[in-house]
């Protein structure tokens, strides 16, 4: 008798949370940490049950490589696909096409059915809209050369969105053997000429002797950015993430928010892990090797009991289309710190380099005159 295969998961309802006293929808205040209707003010907790309450679990990697993962660990959501930046945004049941929050194109449309790898952390948003929309505008307000009327334009509270991107956090125990050598300087004294006279200079030399060994290191919450949607550049610059503080994943932190689902596949996510765990790696090994200076031949490295969780970070985004160009800001939903687009002002710069040069000139005309 052959083992019947699990049904697949169902669709998961869009997140939605009627208030018990009006009927109308929840939202996730960041700054109350609970549910808040906005049509009558009632308030709720968001609910701490299930039988993952206070702990985030790991997930085996190889296992979910190799599609074995339990079914409960899958789940199917509602997507619409950006047809500009292919960005793939969950959006609930009445919003079908609106501006996408990446690249502020104005239709969203392609709606489909995206079956992936449940969320098992998520850092609930702390910051909220006008705190998020201060944060960017301040920043905008440092940026001298950027244009008065896209600072204006940020400046009148233009609707930003709250989105939980997603990630891949890696754990990994590694252990590594190396060859290379390490490097004692030394000092020696020559006699060289100059302008005819016999002079001593003192050069440093590096004296080589090879060496081997073995460094280890357990890597924790390797943090690998799961979009596509979003420069690297601004996504880099975003933390630090207080991931001590992730609680275990519950949609009613996403209730009035929206949850980008990943498309840097687990394995692809993996690569680039690796490729960060080998830099602290070769770290390791050259302060194993010790000395004045290291060379490093090869390294082998066996990794071992590697586990991930799918995590959600919150971001507020903004994108302006002014005068035919997109800007994007993204705001850390957790500390305010931004990134973004850095806009030019044509007529600052050219002010700028006018100022200057007339400053440049009265400088010489005064050095002039005094001669």
């Amino acid at each position: 008798m052959t083992d019947t295969p699990p049904p697949p998961p169902a669709p998961q309802a869009a997140h939605r949370f009627p208030c018990d006293q009006c009927g109308a929808d929840f939202r996730f205040d960041p700054k109350e940490s609970q549910l808040v209707c906005d049509h009558c003010g009632n308030t709720a907790e968001v609910k701490d049950t299930g039988p993952w309450k206070g702990s985030i679990n790991e997930l085996d990697f190889v296992s979910a490589i190799n599609n074995q993962l339990p079914a409960q660990e899958i789940e199917e959501t509602r997507v619409s696909t950006c047809p500009n930046c292919a960005a793939q945004v969950e959006f609930d049941v009445v919003n079908h096409s609106k501006e996408c929050p990446f690249c502020a194109t104005p239709v969203v449309t392609d709606t489909g059915r995206h079956r992936h790898i449940k969320p098992k952390g998520v850092l609930p948003f702390a910051l909220n809209e006008r705190a998020a929309n201060r944060a960017m505008t301040d920043w905008l307000g440092k940026l001298w050369f950027a244009p008065n009327g896209l600072q204006e334009y940020a400046r009148k509270g233009r609707k930003m969105d709250g989105i939980y991107v997603p990630y891949w956090t890696f754990d990994a125990d590694t252990k590594s053997s190396y060859r290379g050598e390490r490097g004692t300087e030394y000092h020696q004294t020559r006699t060289v000429m100059r302008d005819g006279k016999p002079q001593q200079q003192t050069v440093t030399k590096v004296r080589w002797r090879p060496v081997s060994g073995r460094v280890a290191r357990f890597f924790d919450d390797v943090l690998v950015l799961a979009s596509k949607s979003l420069p690297k550049k601004f996504t880099d610059a975003l933390p630090p993430w207080d991931l001590d503080a992730l609680e275990p994943y519950r949609p009613e932190f996403l209730a009035g928010f929206r949850a980008e689902g990943y498309a840097v596949e687990l394995n692809e996510g993996f690569v680039e892990a690796r490729a960060l765990m080998d830099r602290v790696i070769l770290r390791d090994v050259k302060f194993d090797i010790g000395g004045d200076r290291q060379r490093v031949h090869d390294i082998n490295t066996a990794v071992s009991d590697v586990t991930f969780k799918h995590i959600l970070l919150p971001v507020w985004m903004a994108a302006y289309k002014y005068r035919g160009k997109t800007y994007r800001f993204v705001v850390n939903g957790r500390t305010g710190r931004v990134q973004g687009e850095r806009p030019w002002s044509a007529w600052k710069i050219a002010f700028a380099v006018l100022l200057g040069a007339i400053v440049a000139a009265g400088i010489g005309y005064v050095v002039a005159t005094n001669q």
